[in-house]
């Protein structure tokens, strides 16, 4: 039985960082994995974020329609879906709806750094 106890984080006490027009928010990170949330405004496009060593990073849909790639590849979302990018893999988002997208994601396992070149 462990002893630790849940961790709320409220909106209010992240801080939002911007990859390019993405405005990305963390709300967890430790040892074993990291959540937060992307929005994309409509003919936006994130930055590319470079992968993680090691690490997957799953993308879940919550609103809007996205288009992911992975430097190669294109993958269409709609609210609903999830995308799962293996260790390493580069990826962005880009909104070419009319609608803001968000988008959640978590990684893991480990505290997610980028490749070195």
């Amino acid at each position: 039985m462990t002893t630790s106890l849940p961790v709320v984080v409220r909106r209010d006490d992240t801080k939002p960082f911007y990859e390019g027009p993405e405005i990305c928010r963390e709300y967890f990170r430790n040892e074993d994995l990291w959540f937060g949330s992307s929005l994309v405004n409509p003919g936006d496009t994130g930055a590319v974020d470079p992968g993680h060593v090691g690490a997957w990073e799953i993308f879940y849909c919550v609103s809007g329609e996205a288009v992911m790639d992975d430097g190669e590849h294109e993958y269409a979302l709609s609210a609903g879906d999830t995308i799962a990018f293996p260790p390493s893999v580069p990826h962005r988002i880009h909104n070419r709806g009319t609608e803001p997208v968000l988008m959640v994601w978590a990684g893991g396992p480990g505290p997610g750094t980028a490749p070195t070149s």
